[in-house]
């Protein structure tokens, strides 16, 4: 698809600003418009507390209240022309950003942040359940906060007053659209999940759509199914919901909206359905649109339905493209006042405060491993070494073994801040270990941590859990040509808006590297062009050999781990031939690995950033 020319006023772009004071200034980039329709989706999934937005990178710097101007503007839009908008979020809010991590209790701020968009439709992600009081605060805010738009399908809470199972939410919603009176039936799912904290119980779904409510809800008259899930939208749980849903209604249109995997995607499932999942971090605001949608009534087996997706940067220029406003005429009131609520927040819990100046970039996944870019090699070779001691077990050779799904974002050459140690390892894991085991049986675990999938899985660990979560669904390095050159936080296009398309090259704005989304639809998804940026896979976990001598191995070592993959290490134990269990772990150091890595640049990094 042609990008479309046009021009963005000069008189605001050079000067438009993300809502957060630090923040990058945005870029302009050639644009797809939207392709609005009969009924039009706005799709949040895995936001994991970036709400403040991404303060380092120009094209992901708006922030949720920006985000709620966007959609009032949308709202309005669907008003005059008589169709609809509806707005989803498929889960995982949590666990990722200062603004959620730094407060005690964790998300202080948070929760009435986000409860000031009018989402009509959510579901909880797995990072609402590990730990129980994260599950009780979703129960006893979140849920009230959306009342009847909130769906649990397969997911119940235990109260821990009365030991009673109920659902989470309720399992499904029918409703009627705003304008068209489109009438819609609802479902919100999570995955298979099994790593969630005792107050709450995740059915599976195989066993969700057996029930006589499921089965109810899909004999209900709809003129739209429409299915929410933290699931990807390439899991098997999607299609046994799909398969299901078309045993009793072979025509009526579905769309899903799935998450977890942080990526962007869209697929079919068959030509009346459409998928599409909207990556992660806030990064995107996914929207989807939908035409030929008829009543009950006409015979829907002949309608033509169609579907379309654009993944929309959370950039302020495109949110200003998209709307046809600029910076004076775009926020509105209710916008700029969570955009000031955040900014408060921020400075109340002291996000950015300094800890150090990193050297240069660090990434998880754009450059190689192992190679002196990768973060994982600067844990595995600066940091673990250090943090991963023991006053009692300081003489004691010792293997470190972290997980790479630990780590959850890049860092970026300059400061490194309060904020920034949430963002890199969000996670409340410590170090657990096993004393004194042979070390003809601890080397093999590495091996079969990364490479023992089978095994592993045979008895019933997902190693999948272990490494970072785009690996669910990208399983081999994607290089480009022609890698990107202009970094993704550039500080903007250096001037006023340039034409967007139709121009020569000399007059379009640098490209900034971003995604460059082909899904099973094609290569436009994306309503900014960027240069392309590689993808390197990760081994699941990486390891660190602490104490070792100068010569020769040791007889036994200390295997030192993350607390959250001991199941994984035991088992890999006992298949290196090893006799260990629960009763042989200890605590190895107090402290999450967050502090400890926290320390580490304190310590390392002091002094301040050259601007």
């Amino acid at each position: 698809m042609a990008f479309r020319a046009t021009i963005l006023g000069a008189a605001f772009a050079s000067v438009a600003r993300a809502a957060q004071p630090s923040a990058a200034k945005p870029v302009a980039a050639p644009m797809r418009d939207l392709q609005w329709g009969q009924l039009n989706f706005l799709h949040t999934t895995d936001t994991h507390g970036w709400h403040g937005g991404h303060l380092q990178e120009s094209q992901y710097s708006a922030d949720w209240g920006d985000y709620i101007s966007f959609a009032e503007h949308l709202r309005k839009r669907a008003d005059d022309d008589g169709s609809d908008l509806l707005l989803v979020d498929t889960g995982d809010r949590v666990e990722g950003n200062g603004l959620y991590d730094a407060s005690d209790p964790k998300g202080k701020y948070y929760y009435d942040i986000y409860r000031e968009q009018d989402i009509d439709i959510i579901c909880t992600g797995n990072h609402e359940l590990y730990q129980a009081s994260t599950a009780d605060e979703e129960h006893r805010r979140t849920v009230p906060n959306f009342k009847y738009n909130y769906i649990a399908s397969n997911l119940d809470y235990v109260d821990a007053d009365t030991n009673t199972r109920i659902p989470m939410a309720q399992r499904y919603r029918k409703f009627q659209t705003k304008n068209q009176k489109i009438n819609v039936v609802a479902f919100g799912f999570l995955f298979n999940f099994k790593g969630n904290a005792n107050n709450t119980v995740v059915q599976p779904v195989e066993d969700t759509i057996k029930e006589d409510w499921f089965q109810e809800a899909i004999r209900e008259k709809a003129d739209l199914f429409v299915v929410i899930g933290h699931v990807g939208v390439r899991m098997e749980e999607f299609k046994i919901i799909f398969d299901a849903i078309r045993k009793r209604n072979w025509f009526t249109p579905v769309a899903f909206f799935g998450g977890h995997v942080h990526v962007r995607d869209a697929t079919t499932y068959d030509s009346k359905s459409f998928a599409m999942a909207s990556g992660r971090y806030f990064e995107t605001i996914g929207f989807m649109s939908i035409n030929g949608i008829t009543k009950k009534s006409t015979d829907v087996s002949t309608q033509a339905v169609s579907f379309n997706r654009r993944y929309i940067d959370n950039n302020l220029l495109g949110l200003y493209h998209h709307t046809g406003l600029n910076e004076t005429t775009f926020p509105t009131e209710r916008g700029r006042n969570v955009s000031k609520r955040i900014t408060q927040a921020r400075k109340e819990l002291d996000l950015d405060y300094t800890y150090g100046c990193a050297p240069q970039d660090y990434w998880m996944s754009r450059a190689p491993y192992p190679g002196d870019d990768s973060i994982f090699s600067w844990l595995e070779k600066e940091v673990l070494p250090d943090v991963v001691t023991s006053k009692d077990r300081n003489e004691v050779p010792r293997l470190a073994i972290m997980n790479t799904g630990a780590i959850r974002f890049d860092i970026f050459k300059g400061g490194f801040t309060h904020d920034s140690t949430y963002i890199v390892s969000p996670f409340l894991s410590g170090l657990n270990y096993v004393p004194d085991v042979p070390y003809q049986v601890a080397r093999k675990v590495i091996l079969l941590l990364n490479k023992g999938g089978p095994i592993l899985e045979a008895s019933g660990l997902d190693s999948r859990f272990l490494t970072i979560p785009e690996q669910w669904s990208i399983h081999e390095d994607i290089i480009y040509e022609a890698p990107d050159v202009t970094p993704s936080r550039l500080d903007g296009s250096g001037g006023s808006q340039k034409p967007l398309g139709g121009g020569s090259v000399e007059e379009k704005p640098n490209l900034v590297g971003g995604y460059t989304t082909k899904d099973d639809v094609g290569k436009d998804g994306d309503d900014a062009e960027h240069s392309p940026i590689n993808f390197y896979t990760v081994p699941n976990c990486i390891q660190s050999e602490v104490g070792f001598p100068a010569e020769g191995e040791p007889e036994t070592v200390d295997v030192v781990f993350m607390d959250f993959i001991q199941e994984w290490v035991l088992l890999a134990l006992q298949f290196s031939g090893g006799d260990y269990s629960t009763k042989d772990v200890k605590t190895y150091a107090n402290g999450t690995f967050t502090e400890l890595m926290a320390g580490w640049i304190k310590k390392n990094w002091a002094g301040n950033c050259k601007k």
